[in-house]
């Protein structure tokens, strides 16, 4: 009988680390898929231009293939990676984050360009050798381009994750954590894209077939707002990018050894910080940090644009005609 009782207490006491380790799993896969917001927000920006173009009843299925993709691309290519990272090589982590958040603040810089100067924007594709193509291949042809996207987008969430769990963590913690972390954003990403592109759907339906005024009032006014709200979600996408990626530099820079800017904002966010009450404290540090982060970005991006079109791009097609060869 103490033997039976000894046992359950055992098996009691293993239930209770396994709980723990459960909350411990839970509370830093919502820290790390905090840490990532940029990168998911512009993903949320990004991906409803590939449903454009296409028939109201594909529009779901696309934005579901593209998902299914995203999972791929984190769960069976960057998990397995990320893992071999923290195991065998943790000092690429940080240059690899720096890579990744050189990479936003490129895409976050080109998009502000373009808006700056709009003649410099790529060239229109033309529309007639699409509206020759086959629809099923056409298709097929988008959401191939959206996750190889996607698949940049993912390293950059899966890095950060991964850079945001703490040192000394079992390994199948870590995958568990990286698992919910990229699951947990795909899920919200893509639902969040499924109600964007066919809120004027809903909206057109309710306009023309609700039995109230005002419900069809409110029909109109989505259909109205929609486009608008695009347009926010592309500039805040943007924001986040170029915000993200500067202090992903300036943070690996000070972990290299190199942290007067890092230092610099710092210092200036507490010194303005200390000018208004402590209940305003922690909100306008952080809006100041943002701030100087987000314009580190954007320069750095400016910086990297010619570089990315003159020499990066060109290497990079040679590469790819000599394959095609």
């Amino acid at each position: 009988m103490s033997g039976l009782l000894a046992l359950l207490d055992d098996v009691a006491g293993i239930a209770k680390i396994a709980a723990a380790s459960v909350d411990d799993v839970a509370g830093q896969a919502a820290k790390a898929g905090a840490k990532a917001a940029g990168a998911v927000i512009d993903d949320a920006a990004v991906t409803p231009k590939y449903v454009h173009g296409f028939a109201a009843a594909r529009e779901l299925p696309i934005v579901g293939k593209i998902a299914l993709g995203s999972i791929r691309n984190k769960l069976v290519f960057l998990l397995p990676l990320a893992l071999l990272l923290s195991s065998f090589a943790p000092w690429a982590i940080t240059p690899l984050l720096m890579l990744g958040g050189a990479y936003l603040c490129f895409e976050g810089a080109e998009k502000v360009w373009h808006v700056l100067h709009p003649a410099a924007a790529h060239p229109a594709e033309d529309a007639a050798p699409k509206a020759k193509e086959n629809a099923a291949l056409l298709e097929e042809k988008k959401v191939r381009g959206a996750v190889k996207t996607d698949f940049i987008l993912s390293a950059e969430i899966m890095t950060i994750a991964l850079s945001a769990l703490p040192e000394g963590d079992a390994l199948w913690i870590e995958a568990l954590t990286l698992a919910i972390v990229g699951i947990g954003i795909t899920a919200v990403v893509y639902g969040g894209v499924a109600i964007i592109v066919k809120a004027d759907d809903v909206g057109l339906w309710l306009a023309e077939n609700a039995r109230l005024a005002a419900t069809r009032a409110f029909g109109r006014a989505i259909v109205h707002f929609m486009p608008l709200f695009m347009k926010i979600l592309m500039i805040v996408g943007t924001a986040a990018m170029i915000w993200v990626g500067g202090n992903i530099i300036l943070h690996g820079l000070a972990e290299l050894g190199f942290g007067a800017p890092y230092d610099w904002i710092h210092h200036q966010s507490e010194a303005v910080a200390a000018k208004v009450g402590e209940a305003w404290k922690p909100a306008l540090g952080w809006a100041v940090t943002a701030c100087c982060d987000g314009i580190f970005g954007v320069l750095f991006g400016f910086v990297l644009i010619p570089v990315v079109t003159f020499v990066i791009s060109p290497v990079l097609g040679m590469f790819a005609k000599k394959e095609a060869a």
